[in-house]
């Protein structure tokens, strides 16, 4: 089972720029050898570091209070480019589980929901002037996003609502996988294998 999402507090960093790709969020190179746990580490390494392996001092999520940042404001087309589910693997690994952004990669998007991130859709104007608000007053930077009532909460009281479809969410509230999902059919699944193998009992040798 996933890690259930219901309410989640924290900081949310502001990272405006549009069309940041798999390639990008997790390089192809990290992807094989280096166990799912640790890919953190590489998480969008070529803007977080510099040629020597140094931090790159004006990158976002190198700079307090963004370091501990569990919400990532994002530009539109979020997760473009390929499949790789290490992507998620590598945001979730930093510390991250909601991302917020106007539009996203459509295979991105659905992982995201696989591995228990939540991805929400918002105006760009809604993003960007959170994004704003955050980069102009970096003590406010806290969101409280609540899946149940699909709502964000700003630091100043503000809310905005979003929506999840239905299925996604309860798979999120419940820490349910497609697996996991499949699984509450246990019961009906054995009752009908128990009813093929007097059918077509060659299938079951």
């Amino acid at each position: 089972m996933m890690k259930k999402f219901t309410v989640l507090k924290g900081i949310a960093a502001p990272l405006m720029v549009p069309n940041i790709d798999t390639d990008r969020i997790i390089r192809i190179e990290r992807c094989a050898g280096i166990p799912r746990e640790r890919q953190g580490e590489y998480m969008l390494e070529m803007m977080r570091l510099d040629p020597d392996g140094s931090e790159n001092p004006h990158f976002i999520l190198n700079k307090p209070p963004f370091r501990e940042a569990k919400i990532l404001l994002a530009a539109e087309n979020f997760g473009c480019g390929s499949s790789r589910e290490n992507a998620v693997w590598a945001l979730m690994g930093w510390g991250l589980r909601c991302i917020i952004a106007p539009s996203f990669g459509d295979i991105f998007f659905g992982n995201c929901f696989q591995n228990g991130m939540l991805p929400i859709r918002l105006s760009a104007a809604t993003v960007e002037r959170l994004a704003a608000a955050i980069e102009a007053d970096a003590g406010n930077a806290v969101l409280t996003v609540d899946l149940e009532r699909q709502r964000i909460l700003t630091a100043q009281g503000e809310e905005i609502t979003f929506e999840v479809e239905p299925l996604r969410r309860r798979m999120l509230l419940e820490g349910l996988d497609e697996i996991g999902l499949t699984l509450e059919h246990e019961a009906e699944i054995a009752a009908f294998q128990n009813r093929d193998r007097g059918v077509r009992p060659w299938l079951y040798v």
